[in-house]
Parts: structure tokens; sequence; C-alpha cells
């Protein structure tokens, strides 16, 4: 049963709206002011929050702009009720996030019919969430098989991002950075574990097998919209500057900027950490010896040398 806040202080227009989600089936859950709504989506998870727009403490449009910048509540749809229709409350109300607004008096059938369009789209959000917590799962449980790569993940959306910050990049790719840290390698999947936990060198065709993995993940992503900055992360993060990287052979600045900065954050947590054939580097050997290859054309010099100031300034990265 799909849950719902309403949050009014007139007593009577909270009633009244409470008992009309109830008769479309929904259950409610009852505030008189912007603050307890707050703390009742703290503790409970709800599908959609009905909020007057003036309350005491907290009125509504502050407290839709408080529930929209909330990352665990910013895709659960909210509805403003006004009591003034002109131009300047309705801009008010859509600046705040609201995803619907209706004037005074409110008839109930309009309210029972928008509200359900709103919950058939919470509905189409969740189940893409689902999606992407069974890929997020995915790529978590291909990272646990490897004892050396455990922690490889969180290191790098957390270091990828900054990167990507410090660089001056837009709020949509830092996100892609962060989730490309999970998601980079879950093409792994369709590696087999002979060649994917071989001890020593790999044979080339062993290698050649293993170079797939960056294509087969962005095919195992590519059906998710909400990955789509994500995809070229994960297809061209073992590009190198000079075009001898894979799978494309990309050169240069044909190489997507997320994915250069990626693959340095990742070449960086692959030296400072033991693996199974090295051991781990303190962080001037790591640069020291991503400088040389940086020299040889393998990385792109400019977002080396700020990886390098990121590091210096925070004495490591981790």
């Amino acid at each position: 049963m799909p849950r719902a806040v309403v949050a009014d202080d007139n007593e009577a227009y909270r009633a009244l709206f409470a008992e009309t989600l109830r008769c479309a089936g929904l259950e409610v859950a009852t505030a008189d002011d912007g603050l307890a709504a707050l703390d009742l989506l703290e503790r409970e998870q709800s599908d959609l929050v009905l909020l007057d727009v003036k309350m005491p403490r907290l009125d509504g449009v502050e407290t839709c702009r408080r529930i929209k910048a909330n990352p665990q509540t910013r895709l659960v749809p909210v509805v403003l009720i006004t009591g003034n229709s002109d131009l300047e409350s309705r801009v008010q109300c859509l600046e705040a996030g609201a995803d619907d607004f209706f004037g005074k008096p409110v008839h109930p059938r309009e309210l029972f019919a928008r509200i359900w369009a709103l919950l058939r789209f919470k509905s189409c959000v969740d189940e893409l969430e689902r999606c992407e917590s069974v890929i997020l799962t995915l790529a978590r449980t291909i990272e646990a098989k490897d004892p050396y790569t455990r922690g490889h993940c969180e290191r790098l959306s957390e270091s990828a991002s900054r990167l990507g910050a410090r660089l001056g990049l837009p709020e949509e790719d830092i996100l892609a950075l962060r989730r490309a840290g999970v998601l980079h390698d879950i093409g792994k999947v369709a590696i087999p574990d002979s060649i994917l936990l071989k001890r020593g060198p790999l044979t080339p065709e062993e290698r050649k097998v293993m170079e797939q993995h960056t294509v087969a993940g962005e095919q195992i992503c590519s059906s998710l919209k909400s990955f789509a900055r994500v995809l070229p992360i994960i297809r061209h993060h073992h590009e190198k500057y000079d075009g001898s990287g894979y799978p494309d052979g990309l050169k240069g600045e044909k190489i997507p900027l997320t994915a250069r900065v990626f693959q340095l954050a990742d070449v960086y947590d692959a030296l400072t950490t033991e693996r199974s054939y090295k051991r781990e580097l303190s962080p001037e050997e790591a640069l020291a010896v991503m400088a040389s290859e940086v020299e040889r054309g393998w990385w792109d010099s400019r977002v080396y040398a700020e990886l390098a100031r990121m590091i210096s300034e925070s004495d490591g990265l981790y």
C-alpha cells in the first residue's frame, strides 16, 4: 500500500486531505507543520507528500525545498496546496521543486486523479532504483572475489569524484565518476575465473579475453538511461592518450574527459595498493611512476598534474 504524509496546520483541511487519500487506497500519516512532516519522512519511507504552503515553524515551500535537497527523499513526489493561485505563488512552488500544486479549494476528484498520476511515476522511479541496486550489488560481488581489490570501488568513487570536482567538471559528471567507481569493472562478470583470478602474467590470448570486460560492462549498463554518463567511463577507462590502450585505441582528447580523470585515479589506486604481483608503492613512488608514463604519452598531463597537486595537498589520497 502506498504511503503518504499530509501536513496542514488547519485541522479540517488536514482531515479532508487525509481521508481523500485513504479513500484512494493510501496509508496516511499527518502532521501540523513542516518540521513534523520532515520528522515523519525521516522515520518512515513515503511515496507522496502533501503540504500546505502556509504553516507555522516551517512553511510548505521551505519543507519542499528540504525534501528535494535530501538524497534520501528527493525522488518522493511533493504536492503543495496554496490559497494563492497567482503567478508568483505558482513560480515559488515550482522553484522549490514541487511536482504539482493546487489552489484551494481542492476538488477531491481532481486531487485523486493527479495523485495517482504521481504515484504511477514514483512506481517507475522505484523500479529503476531497484534495477540500479541489482547492478551495483553485482559489481560489488565481482570486486569481493579478489581479496586484493576489496575496497577499491569505494576508494575510486571518492578519489575520481574529488579529482573531477577540482577540474571543474559539472555535477552530472562528478556523479558519473562516483558511480563508475563501483561499476567500471562490472564486465568482469563475463570473464572466466581461470583468467580473472589467475596468479601470474596472462598469456596474449588470455589478455585479449580480459580486455573485453570494458565492452561487456558497457553492454550490461546500457539499458539504464540513468547510467548514460557512466558508459563512456566504463568502456574507455583503459584507453591511453597515445592511442595504445583498449578497447578502441582512442587517442588524445578523443578519450572522454571523465574517462581520462577516472583512469588516473584508477592507476594511482592500483600502484598504491598491494596486489598479488606487486608490492604497495608510497604516494611519492606512485607519482614518479605515473610521471614517467605521462612522458611516454600514456596519460593526459593536465589531469595528472591536478592529481599530483591533490595528493600533495592531502598528504596521500585516502
